[in-house]
């Protein structure tokens, strides 16, 4: 018998053991749908590897199309970099903190800036009071910069830099920094993230309109090429993208079309390909379907290396995609958060096996708070583990070959090449952007995958299956937030009271004169934070040129309902709200807020899409209101609730802001708020205090809160 029947007699004898053993009739027939629409058999063969469109099996690591890694020698040469993301409170905080790590063995700093720093606001601006030095480091100036780095020698070690907003005054602070450490900036490395078009579609903290945002990236691209040979100008992110709901195709084709739409920018500079795209950069999420996020990272260097061949590049180092990873926040749990160590180790060892050149893991607590010094020792100490115990860097790709990941690595670069032709045909993807058409499939995927778990039929170990009965008292990190601002103010104001006026004058209206006329902004904004302008007053410099960008709120609808279509639950809700309006002539109201400088809004588009699914009549409310703004915007429109989202721990001052500015509007207290988002128990009893009636923290079902809701107005209505 030859080899072929063979093979043939065994996969028969195989189909009829399996046919046997799972009860079906057709083996064949055995597939389960992933969210990206993949069909998984149970089975690959050798087959399923004939005829792949851009996946070639035989390729070699360090070889051209890069599948199997950018270098030929990968971890066996060098394990990737250990680059924990950390930031808060004060630079004077953030930098003993990045001291330790450093000492514990961390290789790369990764810096998280404060969400009023994102936003191009100084700290003493009352807009932001709410929100110093909660999700990230305050800086207001180069002196913070300074501090930030103090003892840290900027000349040896790697510092990414997550800003996109306020990404000049930032980097031209870093710069002038380095300088006065006695660094020049040719000797700076590391990465300034500065990929703008994926705010307008998910994260938010952008402050001028799309087009000269775009134009702020040339310029930085264009600076770097000429004078920082080391530093990475722009780390093209699909992280948020995944953290907002994106499917792994979804977050590989946006992220890939935005880096062609910046590599345009760059080329209409005037420079040449292989001038700045061997330092062009990637950052990607890493979920909890293991074997996807390898064939993502896989996929995501094949296609790349496609796409820069198109744009005429050279260069070895322009042909191949690194990238950063780090492992998923929205897989963090609240419930039984001991359970996210496992979710973080298990994420970490599928972007190592998917080639990442650094990996971030995610603290255990940061479903709750910001993570304390305990929790990230462990997230650090899962990477030195993987690196030193467990083999995973003796050999190149080892799952290279497998019938199965090559199967879907094609599959997923096939379904992501597809997308990026469709972003072409728009124009590309600032114009899919203008026309909000990511933004909405980005947020369809996250309704799916939100009823999914609601349904049940995605599981989540001690959320919506196998429950903690006890669960754990965690303590997490608390940041006084009134403290941090007041020492901010203090530094703004010795700051203002030591430079030289004219000389700031004068070079704050040569970078306003820069914007008008189309020079390079970045060389006359380090001008300026040479003479101690502020992250503020270089930020409104530019806006006096270019406007500050508001975004409108459009969503979906139907996705969730859709999903629950004869479901008893959902139907049992569905005729509260239906009798709610019988009894009182309209539909329950709730205004759907996010308040303060947090732009993360998947949790309130999901609240809000499937709230109006079930039968609400809802108002989504525009971001960065301050808690004024949504009371007045509430008694105004006459709504029976608001639902606010917080993710970014002001839940504490932005929270008891709103309700007295409630009272003052609504004293018959007619209006009931709820709150959801990343809030710690401990805080619950704050917050009840201030008369909230309702808390959901992450992981809330929505049907349960839905209903909860509703009894709540009933009940208000009825006194």
């Amino acid at each position: 018998m030859n080899k072929k029947n063979n093979k043939d007699d065994q996969l028969t004898e195989w189909k009829k053991k399996f046919e046997a053993e799972t009860k079906t009739s057709r083996a064949d027939n055995f597939i389960i749908n992933t969210d990206e629409d993949i069909g998984i058999k149970p089975l690959y063969i050798e087959e399923d590897i004939k005829d792949l469109n851009f996946v070639d099996v035989g390729s070699l690591p360090g070889h051209d199309p890069y599948t199997r890694g950018p270098k030929a020698s990968m971890y066996v040469n060098r394990p990737w970099t250990i680059r924990q993301y950390a930031g808060f409170s004060t630079a004077e905080e953030s930098n003993n903190f990045y001291r330790k790590n450093l000492e514990a063995g961390q290789k790369g700093l990764s810096v998280a800036f404060d969400l009023p720093t994102h936003r191009g606001y100084d700290s003493d601006d009352e807009i932001v009071m709410g929100d110093v030095g909660k999700a990230g480091v305050a800086i207001d100036s180069v002196e913070d910069m300074k501090i930030l780095f103090d003892g840290i020698p900027l000349d040896q070690m790697s510092v990414s830099m997550t800003m996109n907003g306020a990404v000049l005054p930032i980097l031209a602070s870093f710069i002038v920094a380095g300088e006065e450490q006695g660094v020049a900036v040719k000797d700076l490395s590391g990465t300034i993230q500065n990929d703008i078009l994926k705010e307008f579609m998910v994260r938010n903290t952008y402050i001028y309109p799309p087009d000269p945002s775009m134009r702020i990236v040339a310029d930085i691209i264009e600076y770097t090429s000429r004078e920082m040979p080391k530093f990475n100008s722009i780390s093209i992110s699909g992280y948020h993208m995944q953290e907002a709901g994106a499917d792994n195709v979804l977050e590989l084709a946006y992220t890939l079309a935005d880096g062609i739409e910046y590599v345009r920018a760059a080329l209409s500079k005037g420079l040449d390909i292989d001038d700045f795209a061997p330092r062009l950069s990637f950052f990607f999420a890493i979920g909890t379907d293991f074997f996807m996020e390898i064939a993502k990272l896989r996929a995501a260097r094949t296609l790349w290396y496609k796409i820069m061949k198109d744009f005429g590049a050279k260069n070895e180092k322009s042909l191949t995609l690194r990238t950063h990873c780090q492992t998923s926040g929205v897989s963090l749990t609240e419930k039984d958060p001991y359970n996210n160590i496992v979710r973080t180790s298990y994420e970490a060892l599928s972007a190592v096996l998917g080639g990442t050149q650094s990996l971030h893991t995610n603290s255990f607590d940061e479903a709750i708070a910001l993570p304390t010094e305990f929790s990230a020792r462990i997230a650090r100490n899962t990477q030195l583990i993987l690196q030193n115990e467990t083999g995973v860097s003796n050999t190149v790709d080892p799952l290279a070959g497998s019938y199965f990941i090559e199967k879907i690595t094609d599959e997923v670069a096939s379904k992501a090449w597809e997308i990026i032709q469709e972003v072409e045909e728009l124009g590309g993807m600032t114009k899919a952007v203008n026309a909000g058409i990511p933004k909405l499939k980005i947020e369809e995927s996250a309704t799916k995958k939100q009823a999914k778990i609601d349904s049940g039929d995605r599981v989540v170990v001690g959320v919506n299956k196998f429950q903690n009965p006890k669960e754990p008292k965690i303590d997490v990190l608390v940041i006084d937030n009134e403290k941090v601002r007041e020492d901010q103010i203090k530094k703004i104001n010795l700051l203002k009271g030591s430079r030289d006026n004219k000389k700031l004058e004068k070079s704050l209206n040569e970078l306003t004169e820069d914007a008008k006329n189309g020079n390079n902004l970045l060389y006359s904004a380090v001008k300026a934070i040479k003479n101690r302008a502020t992250i503020g007053e270089v930020s409104k410099a530019l806006e006096n040129v270019f406007g500050r960008h508001y975004a409108t709120s459009v969503g979906v609808s139907g996705v969730y309902g859709k999903y629950f279509e004869g479901n008893e639950e959902f139907m049992h809700v569905t005729k509260k709200i239906q009798d709610f309006e019988k009894l009182y002539g309209r539909r329950p109201r709730v205004l759907v807020v996010k308040m303060g400088q947090d732009g993360h809004d998947r949790g309130a588009k999901i609240v809000a899409t499937s709230f109006a699914d079930i039968g609400f009549d809802i108002d989504m409310g525009p971001l960065f209101q301050s808690p004024k703004d949504v009371a007045k915007d509430a008694v105004e429109n006459d709504v029976h609730a608001i639902g606010v989202s917080t993710l970014a721990a002001g839940h504490k001052t932005l929270v008891p802001e709103l309700m007295s500015s409630l009272k003052e509007l609504d004293p018959e207290n007619k209006i009931i708020v709820f709150v959801g988002g990343i809030i710690p128990e401990q805080d619950y009893d704050f917050l009840y205090e201030k008369n909230i009636s309702a808390i959901f923290g992450p992981g809330s079902n929505i049907i349960e809160s839905a209903e909860k809701v509703i009894d709540l107005i009933s009940d208000k209505n009825n006194q």
